[in-house]
């Protein structure tokens, strides 16, 4: 089912949104939703290169192993980038 989000902008926002939901022909919200899932799969998520490139370091694929373990079991001190 759908859901509904608010969200408040500054009106150069706002007017930068609308502009490109126009020049791409889409509703605002489609330009929104577009926008957000593009860049969460490109923050979020590892291509086929990169997985590649992680799955050729055995090393690389053992630590991040024993860290997703320790993930589960609470282990560990964890940093964000935030």
């Amino acid at each position: 089912m759908a859901k509904t989000l608010t969200m408040r902008l500054d009106e150069e926002t706002y007017q930068t949104f609308v502009q490109a939901a126009r020049a791409e022909r889409r509703s605002l919200s489609n330009l929104v939703e577009t926008a957000a899932l593009r860049h969460i799969q490109d923050t979020q998520f590892v291509d086929d290169a990169e997985m590649a490139e992680i799955l050729a370091r055995p090393e690389l694929v053992k630590r991040l192993k024993a860290g997703s373990h320790d993930a589960q079991k609470r282990r560990g001190r964890f940093v964000t980038g935030l």
